[in-house]
């Protein structure tokens, strides 16, 4: 049962897609209280409740002991003290002891306050602003709840086939040699690549919508040459719009009123990496559809794909703030500087970054209404990955782009999917991004992952290893770098061969993974999901943090600490346990219901299958370069069953969008006997 609920004059955000009647009676799920601040929603807390959702933000699966900052950041340093991360993802579900689960969806594009416990460990506090919509919503399990959010808020956006292959990047590839050098690199050692990233280095002097002609003098004829060769080029597309007379992006901008106001009504000035920019409305529907416009040049080369960045928007500074700031350092220049006023100097320049007030002086027309920023802020990466979908559809209809964005709102879930931004090359950050998927799927968000090897600083080889023993699972599985940073593809490495196997193993699990994968979008389920969705009355499985059930037959136990050679993993029931160190050898072990300590060797993939369950496995040629190679391949069949065992394979074309099987979805019977258990 969903009920809604309305408080003073909410905007409209897009977000939720279902008709739902406001609902006349009051909520009763949680205490409301209105007053200067807004709407206060809380309820009291059990000891055993457990509070899912929030999307992408720091910390475990259970969400209780510390609050959380609905109001997009440009932060990458990503500790367990930050409040904030890229997206607003306003929706979290309540498990509670002997009494249904529900869900609650905050439906405001500013700031909202969730205070999990942290103020009062049993009080469960909600800041939700004076203008908002309120979605509660009831149902007899945790998988109910998630699915009706779903439901509320739409179908998930679905990549191409070939964006669930392996994908390389790196802030700092310059020209075509750099980039031939890396397919060069994982070809030449045996190892499939599918995707070459292209960040801020192919563009003119960073300008959106543009190619450096000395770096790529014939930027189509090179993608073309790439794509023959099985790997797609994805340029990245940032949120500023550099300020450039004879630049024909800015000046039709300007010429048209595209552009995000100041409050006298001239166009907001901010710093992005071409320096002084421009922010495109994207809340205004003229300027929303210019903008997507803009990507067919791209697309007109050959490219397929694009990742959205900087678009919270980061603020390196405003105009009216650099000047302000530098005006108050000078004063300082000749003053004996102690502890106090030192860290005031720090403070003025470390402020100019994304500052809050920013964020409150510029303006948004929003088809002709005037809208502050800082009102709908959470909505801009949300609009700007909308206008590139809504262009995709008129310039390459019913081909599927693959497209995912760095910041996001409920919603955006429709139009691409999200990566979850510059994270370190730290193991925190590897178990960070198993707890933020299962999160994210609950709000829509499928096609996503997070920065293999992490994003800043040096990796290590064993670090790069088990994050590539996760993100097999990952719908994107992406390895990208930081500029200065060790080089980090795989090739670089000691004993390329454990990188070689467990890429491939990506590969072979493809059949599994897309067909979960497509299940979930048609089906509004989740991909990844927490042990307790799928036994509920196991009180073990609502207190695992680190292990996390893919598709229908899998559970992973990720390696996440240094030096581990193994790890305590809970089996809710019986599994088969399948140890690979490469696609073609493999042991299989029944493991009772319980507690146990796995052995996991650093260049092995583990996963267990459920009892009843089996998933396919692609049989694989040497040669394989891409999911290009994979056209009718056979597959294995490997299961856990007392007799026999079903599984309902998905499969489509993976390039179009009516999302039509090459046939009726194919339902697979296998005995015991016919299982390939090892």
């Amino acid at each position: 049962m969903i009920c809604k609920y309305v408080f003073g004059k909410p905007i409209e955000t897009g977000a939720v897609v279902a008709d739902v009647a406001q609902c006349t009676q009051p909520l009763s799920l949680m205490q409301v209280e209105q007053g200067p601040a807004g709407v206060v929603l809380s309820c009291q807390m059990g000891p055993k409740d457990v509070v899912y959702g929030l999307g992408e933000q720091v910390r475990g699966i259970n969400k209780r002991g510390f609050s959380y900052i609905s109001y997009a950041i440009d932060g990458p340093i990503h500790t367990e003290n930050r409040h904030s991360l890229y997206g607003g993802h306003n929706f979290l579900i309540v498990s509670r002891a002997q009494k249904q689960p529900f869900g609650i969806f905050v439906d405001n594009p500013g700031k909202v306050v969730f205070d999990v416990g942290e103020a009062r460990m049993d009080r469960l506090e909600i800041q939700a602003g004076s203008d908002c919509v309120i979605y509660t919503i009831e149902e007899e399990g945790l998988k109910e709840v998630a699915k009706s959010f779903r439901r509320l808020v739409g179908q998930s956006y679905a990549a191409p086939k070939w964006a669930f292959g392996y994908q390389q990047s790196r802030w700092g590839y310059q020209n075509e040699a750099d980039v031939r050098a890396v397919v060069d690199g994982y070809h030449g050692n045996g190892i499939p690549l599918d995707a070459v990233y292209l960040d801020i280095d192919y563009m003119d002097h960073y300008k959106d919508f543009t190619v450096d002609q000395e770096k790529f003098p014939d930027f189509a004829g090179f993608v073309g040459s790439m794509k023959a060769r099985g790997v797609r080029l994805v340029p990245i597309i940032d949120a500023g719009v550099k300020i450039e007379k004879g630049y024909p992006v800015y000046e039709e901008g300007v010429a048209n009123n595209y552009f995000c106001k100041d409050e006298d009504g001239t166009d907001f000035v901010g710093a992005v990496w071409p320096g002084k920019s421009h922010f495109p409305d994207v809340l205004n529907t003229a300027a929303r559809e210019w903008f997507g416009g803009k990507y067919q040049w791209l697309m007109d080369q050959g490219i397929e794909g694009f990742w959205n960045d900087m678009n919270e928007p980061a603020l390196f500074y405003s105009e009216k703030r650099l000047k302000q700031t530098m005006d108050e350092v000078l004063a300082m220049k000749d003053q004996n500087l102690d502890i106090h006023s030192y860290w005031q100097l720090i403070e003025k320049i470390d402020g100019l970054c994304n500052h809050p007030q920013d964020y409150k002086s510029f303006y948004h027309n929003k088809d002709g209404e005037r809208i502050c920023h800082d009102d709908v802020h959470n909505l801009y990466g949300f609009y700007m990955t909308k206008a590139a979908a809504d262009a995709f559809c008129k310039i390459a209809p019913h081909k599927r782009t693959l497209l995912f964005s760095r910041s996001s709102y409920i919603g955006m879930h429709r139009y691409g999917g999200i990566w979850t931004g510059d994270n370190a090359s730290w193991w925190s950050h590897l178990l960070l991004s198993i707890q933020q998927m299962p999160s994210l799927n609950m709000c829509g968000i499928l096609y996503t992952g997070s920065d293999i090897g992490g994003f800043g600083n040096d990796t290590t080889q064993d670090l790069l290893l088990r994050w590539l023993e996760f993100g097999i699972f990952t719908p994107l599985m992406r390895n990208h770098a930081a500029a200065d940073t060790r080089e980090q593809e795989a090739y670089h490495f000691d004993r390329i061969e454990d990188f070689r196997n467990i890429i491939r193993i990506r590969y072979g699990l493809l059949p599994y993974l897309y067909s979960e994968f497509m299940k979930a979008v048609l089906n509004d389920e989740m991909y990844f999901r927490p042990l307790a969705f799928d036994f509920p009355d196991d009180a073990h499985a609502a207190k695992v943090e680190d292990q996390l059930m893919v598709g229908e037959s899998i559970m992973i136990a990720p390696v996440y600490t240094q030096n581990a050679t193994g790890r305590y993993v809970y089996l809710p029931q019986d599994m088969l346990m399948v140890c690979m160190k490469s696609l073609e050898g493999r042991q299989c072990q029944v493991m009772e219901k319980g507690h146990h300590y796995v052995d996991i060797a650093l260049n092995e993939v583990v996963f267990f299958v459920r009892k009843g369950h089996m998933l396919p496995l692609a049989v694989l040629d040497s040669g394989l370069t891409s999911t290009a190679d994979m056209e009718d391949c056979e597959y294995e069949w490997i299961g856990y069953t007392d007799n026999a065992a079903e599984y309902i394979l998905y499969d489509d074309d993976g390039m179009t969008t009516d999302y039509t099987p090459r046939s009726e979805w194919k339902k697979t019977v296998r005995t015991k006997e016919e299982l390939a258990w090892g």
